[in-house]
């Protein structure tokens, strides 16, 4: 689930018409029939350039007759090639654990592995698996699903996803967790995350009962181990084949690592600051505990952050001279952020034990690696000094504090990847008020997890058509550009695009996609073997708070380059699309 607070339309070209800045002016009878000439020219141009140009395989090939192709457009070296997965839809395994709709995916697959996709992504939703009762486990369904993506010579990227789907940005459906835990909720509703007012958030467990043996005697943290456990041995052939690549890991609501601290169900709207989420009875004796022992017992929680839709200006927490620059504020923040830490570390540790197994060699998951479900892009407020809602949200990032990179730390220890999403958007295309830094933040939160030596890969927060956003993508990707002799400087393990749709395969849209994927690809043929990665280990011993709090010192990023040169279109090209959707097909 990725989120992104800004509303944006597309028009009928795809292209982003109340982001051009273009003055209104109009034109003339005899300017306007000039401007449509030019404009069939270039569409002329555009489609015998994508018809000459190669994009990937022809025909779909299942994985006993997939061949490694090696570079034909180019002599770039493989080692610049950056996978492309494409999510499925929420619901491509219904409410009822019924793979509904074969006939439909089976055709979809194919086109996507025409146009040299690497894999899908798809959420395994605990609600539906676990839902008849606790431990009664049914995988009938996403069995279907993987042999026919198998079938299809796909990779797998499968998403333990400990969420409910609903009630936030670009959820279409609504599937709970499962009804067992809800009717505990019910006698115990502190098993969720609260807000200061009392209201509860139903999308997840709160941290604060990873370690309670609330449900049927088991903990959450142990609920999670079952269940990638039993995902293991019922899905044992797909690892061995190496059909499933990836394992993402859900670590809060919308499956990312965080508190939910923004929920619109609950009434917030872009791009108010969101609230703190520890007001259970779980998390305030926590914070007592804490407080207590570290000799501050006069503090409590906050009581002065405002409310979901406020600015930082309006709030005593986040003003100016602010509480969040007390030593009071700052106790809180750390306390808050360092819960969110252990939280993570705790649960990827099971998934590095789950996925390691006991009854299988080590090297049948030699294909395997385990992914940080994603964190939050929260960017509106990042050129604020308080950072109010990465704050609220469990992030303490500061101008002079980095809030990322203690997360890349903790995840090196397992061995995993940081997944991070809002890699399309673009600071121009959000409204000024919101003092939002989403270049900044991607390039900060990039940085620091090439910093500490692990991988990263990222998403697009919204489903996007347009060369603007996938030119911000390929940036993202290789911020340094491709190196024709050897690997590039920086480059990420892989892209995962949001989402398969009717609207990203018509044939507009799919046509600029497979361009995408071709430039993603380095100009190089379809490859599911590019690299070989090493067994996965066992995760490394653990690292102190201390350690990982040291990692908050703020380090400058490395530098990006102005623009991509892998480029879509071209700038030629953009503007041309800019002056057509402003005067003919703006809507």
């Amino acid at each position: 689930m990725n989120i992104s607070m800004a509303s944006v339309g597309t028009s009928n070209l795809g292209v982003l018409p109340e982001v051009m800045g273009f003055p209104h002016q109009e034109l003339s009878v005899v300017m306007t029939k000039k401007f449509n000439l030019a404009r069939k020219q270039l569409l002329r141009q555009n489609i015998t350039f994508s018809c000459n140009r190669k994009t990937g395989i022809t025909r779909a090939i299942a994985p006993e007759a997939t061949k490694v192709m090696g570079p034909t457009l180019s002599s770039v070296p493989l080692a610049n090639y950056v996978p492309v997965y494409v999510m499925l839809p929420l619901d491509v395994i219904s409410i009822d654990n019924v793979f509904w709709d074969q006939g439909k995916c089976e055709k979809q697959f194919k086109e996507l592995r025409e146009a040299g996709v690497d894999g899908i992504m798809v959420d395994v939703w605990w609600g539906i698996v676990e839902s008849n009762g606790p431990g009664l486990y049914d995988w009938s369904a996403y069995r279907s699903l993987f042999q026919l993506v198998q079938k299809i010579g796909l990779k797998i990227q499968a998403i333990m996803s400990f969420h409910q789907c609903g009630g936030n940005i670009g959820d279409d459906v609504f599937i709970p967790i499962p009804k067992w835990v809800l009717a505990i909720g019910e006698n115990n509703p502190d098993i969720f995350y609260t807000n200061r007012t009392g209201t509860r958030n139903k999308e997840c467990l709160s941290l604060a009962v990873d370690n309670q043996p609330l449900f049927e005697g088991r903990t959450a943290i142990q609920i999670y181990s079952d269940y990638m456990r039993s995902f293991r041995e019922n899905m044992s052939d797909f690892l061995e084949a190496g059909s499933i690549v990836d394992i993402e890991v859900g670590l809060g609501p919308a499956g990312e690592l965080r508190y939910p601290s923004y929920t619109q169900s609950q009434g917030w709207k872009f791009p108010g600051i969101g609230e703190f989420q520890c007001y259970d009875k779980y998390m305030r004796t926590d914070f007592k505990e804490a407080a207590t022992k570290a000799g501050h017992s006069e503090c409590d929680l906050p009581d002065d952050a405002g409310t979901y839709n406020n600015v930082p200006a309006e709030t005593g927490f986040f003003g100016p001279n602010g509480t969040y620059l007390t030593e009071k504020g700052k106790f809180f923040l750390t306390w808050y952020s360092s819960k969110l830490l252990l939280h993570g570390d705790q649960i990827l540790d099971e998934a590095n034990k789950a996925f390691l197994g006991c009854k299988h060699k080590l090297t049948e998951f030699s294909l395997l690696s385990i992914l940080l479900e994603q964190v939050a892009g929260i960017h509106w407020w990042y050129k604020d000094a308080s950072h109010a809602a990465e704050l609220t949200a469990g992030f303490y990032n500061l101008d002079d504090r980095d809030g990322y990179r203690p997360i890349a730390r903790m995840l090196s220890r397992h061995y995993g990847t940081f997944n991070f999403t809002c890699l399309e958007m673009r600071n121009s295309e959000h409204p000024a008020y919101a003092k939002s830094g989403p270049q900044e933040l991607v390039q900060q939160v990039l940085s620091v997890g090439w910093k500490e030596n692990i991988d990263v890969a990222g998403e697009n927060a919204l489903a996007r058509y347009d060369g603007y956003a996938y030119n911000q993508i390929l940036l993202n990707a290789r911020p340094n550009g491709i190196n024709k002799n050897g690997p590039p400087k920086l480059k990420m393990a892989g892209l995962t695009y949001l989402r398969l749709s009717e609207k990203l395969l018509q044939s507009r849209n799919f046509r600029t996609f497979k361009t995408f994927v071709k430039k993603m690809h380095a100009d190089l043929d379809y490859c599911p073997e590019y690299e070989k990665p090493a067994p996965l280990g066992r995760s490394k011993g653990e690292i102190s708070m201390d350690e990982l709090l040291e990692a908050t010192q703020r380090t400058k990023p490395f530098p990006w380059d102005e623009q991509t040169d892998a480029r879509i279109g071209g700038i030629l090209a953009e503007y041309w699309d800019r002056l057509l959707n402003k005067f003919f097909l703006s809507n």
